[in-house]
């Protein structure tokens, strides 16, 4: 009798063990497989892909077929070390991309800041992106300026849309660059549509020359430095006072990246947005401005959430450097300008 319940316990054991396995089992399946909506702190729903849904409607005839033992680019870093992508021409197929996102009906936001003089760079921005940008999904512009009035009428294409957001006027361009973050926060929370699947946020002084497409998506995108890609971390302009949210110290780093574009799904960069902010009004009430405002303490955030894809310096190049040889094409550039004349100090 005594040897049969220990059988009987044991048996209960093995049940109990298996079956706490099995359930672990189906919920890891349906974490793995279950479309990963996730909400903001505010209960702000936005969408994201669910990858299995995607269709290749083009037939596999019309598109080269991948070799594992042939080299795509050896003169340039197309994965970073924690295998993230780094887009460059050659490294993805046009329509291949297009045909696994257009059938999604994916919605874009796209936030531009034109306050003062930069209100006058506005009309170029938005015609180089109706050429450019995103070309076959829903774009809807969100244009933040104190000049409401002063908002050029650009012709849209069908689909794509402009909201343009009041802010205030400031007397120096580094007060507009220290709120951007709270702005950019506020309008994914009050303004942003929760379809909106993804959202890119750029400068109002660059103009989009070639194809800006679906092959920019990720969870949390950032575009490598036009003036530090090729550089060493020691030489990245980090800020390096101590007493800073945005301090990086010496060896720290991995690529620099630039503050004139940056997206992802919406609710990753509203956190993004608000950490950003958090950490630049703590700098505030210790009377501490970065170096270089937001853009430092967005570097400070890639170091600790690391991005999930890369764009190389095609996506973001500064046309006063001499363009190198590893840049095939440019896709987004900064436009030939006097700063003098832009900005109010």
């Amino acid at each position: 009798m005594y040897h049969l319940k220990n059988n009987l316990a044991i048996l209960a054991v093995i049940f109990i063990v298996f079956g706490t396995l099995w359930i672990f089992k189906s919920q890891i399946s349906v974490m793995i497989f279950h479309p990963p909506y996730t909400q903001c702190s505010d209960a702000h729903m936005f969408q994201k892909i669910p990858l299995y849904e995607m269709k290749y409607p083009i037939g596999q005839s019309e598109v080269r077929q991948p070799q594992v033992l042939v080299q795509g680019r050896t003169d340039v870093l197309t994965v970073s070390p924690w295998l993230a992508p780094i887009i460059w021409e050659g490294t993805f197929d046009p329509k291949v991309i297009d045909s696994m996102y257009q059938p999604l009906n994916i919605t874009v936001a796209t936030t531009v800041f034109a306050v003062g003089n930069y209100i006058q760079l506005l009309p170029q921005f938005l015609e180089s992106a109706e050429k450019h940008y995103m070309l076959g999904y829903r774009v809807h512009y969100y244009v933040f300026t104190d000049q409401m009035d002063k908002v050029p009428q650009v012709a849209l294409a069908s689909g794509r849309s402009l909201t343009v957001l009041p802010v205030p006027r400031f007397n120096r361009w580094q007060e507009i660059s220290l709120r951007r973050m709270e702005f950019i926060r506020k309008a994914i929370k009050d303004h942003i549509h929760p379809q909106t699947h993804f959202i890119f946020c750029t400068d109002v002084d660059m103009v989009f020359e070639n194809r800006f497409g679906a092959e920019a998506f990720g969870e949390l995108v950032a575009a490598i430095h036009p003036w530090y890609y090729d550089a060493g971390r020691n030489q990245f302009p980090y800020e390096r006072r101590i007493a800073s949210q945005a301090y990086v110290p010496p060896g720290e780093g991995d690529f620099y990246y630039g503050g004139a574009l940056y997206g992802g799904h919406v609710d990753v960069v509203y956190r993004l947005t608000s950490t950003c902010e958090e950490q630049l009004n703590i700098d505030k009430q210790n009377s501490i401005e970065a170096a270089w405002q937001e853009e430092s303490h967005l570097n400070r955030y890639f170091i600790q959430n690391k991005p999930t894809k890369l764009l190389s310096p095609e996506y973001l190049w500064d046309k006063v450097k001499n363009l190198p040889s590893q840049l095939r094409v440019l896709r987004f550039a900064t436009v030939i300008k006097n700063n003098k004349k832009l900005r109010p100090n």
